[in-house]
């Protein structure tokens, strides 16, 4: 398995990546012989969260994610190659099958919005409007675009597949929610997981007409 690395906050270490290797390596028996891609961040949060967050892509174009934090990092990597075995388990009958469909792709863009830029603030509490006194100045008008913090802006693949498929995929990356073009139909749809634990579907409607590309990523990541 072609293993790369990247830390965060922390000084690189052979150890930490040779032990993600080695764990990976054990999961190499549910594929086929052709190369596969893996990547792992390491990173240290507020100083004591350790993160392993590893990505594998197949050369079918699945992709397998996850991502655990421990107060160790060799603990966070046991974790993260457990859960992608026990998904690998469950879902190598169809991951085996899965022939990727060559179908338009489109490109998507997910950003994350700071919520306390979104919803209303408390009365009190900093920021909050004041309140008014017949001395009191107007305020000033809202600007005409509304000010909000972009905590996270990326682009990603909506890959063409069945939905099928989809549903594997999603549990693959463990995300709520994949964006995704429907090879019937050949337009952008979402799925997504509901409390139930039953999946929706929306179809939106929107043909997808961009050219083939290659997956780098599917669906959006929380």
């Amino acid at each position: 398995m072609q293993l790369s690395t990247t830390f965060r906050h922390m000084d690189a270490s052979q150890a930490v990546r040779d032990y993600a290797e080695e764990k990976l390596d054990k999961i190499r028996k549910y594929f086929q012989k052709d190369p596969i891609a893996a990547h792992a961040v390491f990173s240290v949060e507020r100083g004591f969260h350790h993160v392993a967050d590893i990505n594998i892509t197949l050369p079918n174009g699945i992709v397998i994610n996850a991502k655990e934090t421990t107060e160790d990092m060799y603990s966070s990597i046991d974790l993260a190659t457990a859960r992608i075995e026990r998904q690998v388990r469950k879902w190598k009958e169809k991951i085996r099958d899965h022939k990727p469909h060559g179908g338009p792709s489109v490109s998507v863009r997910e950003m994350v919005l700071l919520a306390e830029d979104m919803e209303p603030r408390p009365s009190g509490s900093p920021g909050a409007a004041p309140n008014r006194t017949a001395a009191a100045k107007p305020a000033p008008p809202p600007p005409s675009v509304p000010a909000f913090q972009v905590v996270k802006d990326e682009t990603f693949t909506a890959r063409s597949m069945k939905v099928e498929d989809a549903v594997m995929q999603l549990n693959l990356l463990g995300d709520e929610l994949l964006v995704f073009t429907d090879v019937n139909s050949q337009t952008i749809s979402v799925l997504y997981r509901r409390k139930d634990g039953n999946y929706g579907l929306i179809e939106t409607g929107r043909e997808a007409t961009s050219k083939p590309v290659t997956p780098s990523r599917s669906g959006a990541h929380s």
